[in-house]
């Protein structure tokens, strides 16, 4: 699936600045902060500003076309990767790496816990990562 089928998928119009920044939430799995993808794309797209960057990833947000990661208390990092996943934070490095699900292998939509009809489900941990334990373990 490509930006523009992605966007579509999602009821959000295509325009070249969302399908410039859904391309690169699709194709660089680094879990990126708004500045990020901003410094990533400002030189391809000029008329591309933060403020720009910002409302269109809320907007990815608000249409569950994108995730927002608030693992990092100082960051907000952002997914393109909707599907039902945990994250891991390195407490070292500050990088955010995809694990998979340890829960049920449902869709949040479909999860209903004591009445109360889930429509998200965030599994976050916190540690030090396998590179930073092997740099680490080195010296």
């Amino acid at each position: 699936m490509n930006a523009y089928e992605r966007l579509t998928e999602y009821g959000i119009k295509p325009s070249v600045q969302r399908m410039a920044i859904m391309e690169y939430l699709m194709t660089h799995f680094t879990h990126p902060t708004a500045d990020e993808v901003y410094m990533a794309l400002c030189d391809t797209i000029p008329t591309l500003s933060k403020t720009t960057v910002y409302n269109t990833l809320k907007l990815f947000v608000d249409q569950q076309a994108a995730l927002m990661l608030t693992i990092d208390e100082k960051n907000v990092h952002f997914d393109g990767d909707t599907s039902l996943h945990s994250h891991f934070l390195c407490r070292k490095c500050g990088r955010v790496h995809d694990l998979p699900y340890s829960g049920k292998k449902r869709e949040a939509r479909e999860l209903m816990i004591e009445g109360h009809a889930v429509e998200e489900i965030h599994h976050y941990y916190k540690g030090i990562c396998k590179e930073c334990s092997e740099a680490e373990n080195e010296n």
